[in-house]
């Protein structure tokens, strides 16, 4: 099991920070969480040592890469663990998977793709669920826009932004 980390509200802050924009400079960094440069510089080195900060990532737009649909997939598999494990192998190995996760409820897996266009995701949902005997069943939500996420910016922008009315 995991242990928890003993996180002060210094430490806390300074990860809400990093997660939002994790390119700040250290002296704004201390001016927002009420510490010196130097003490926010020891304290990232000491959550990256502690594998608290596991990464530093740029979240690049699936547009500018020529991939704008986003696409969520629930994957059921017939019976058998050896069988999720064969397909989570084979998910690996597919470029359009950006996430997949084994989850308990209804399905098996809930995948998050990026494919150029819904063509793109045909052939995808041939290879990968058609043509895969283990697979059981798969229902696809094709996303409008996102609400919530790391290409929305700023503070202001971290809560959901207001849907369409429906007018029926």
């Amino acid at each position: 099991m995991t242990k928890i980390a003993d996180l002060d509200r210094f430490d806390h802050a300074l990860l809400e920070e990093m997660q939002r924009d994790n390119q700040t400079p250290a002296r704004i960094l201390a001016e927002r969480v009420g510490l010196s440069q130097s003490a926010v510089l020891r304290r990232l080195r000491r959550l990256r040592a502690e594998k608290i900060i596991t990464a530093d990532v740029s979240v690049v737009s699936p547009a500018v890469l020529g991939v704008p649909v986003t696409i969520h997939v629930l994957v059921s598999l017939v019976q058998g663990s050896q069988l999720a494990d064969a397909f989570a192998r084979k998910l690996g190995s597919r470029p359009e998977i950006r996430q997949a996760s084994y989850v308990t409820g209804g399905a098996d897996f809930v995948l998050q793709l990026q494919v150029e266009s819904m063509e793109a995701y045909a052939a995808f949902a041939r290879e990968v669920f058609h043509d895969d005997p283990n697979v059981a069943s798969f229902y696809t939500y094709v996303a409008m826009r996102e609400v919530v996420g790391p290409l929305r910016k700023g503070p202001q922008e971290r809560r959901a932004s207001p849907l369409p009315r429906r007018t029926s």
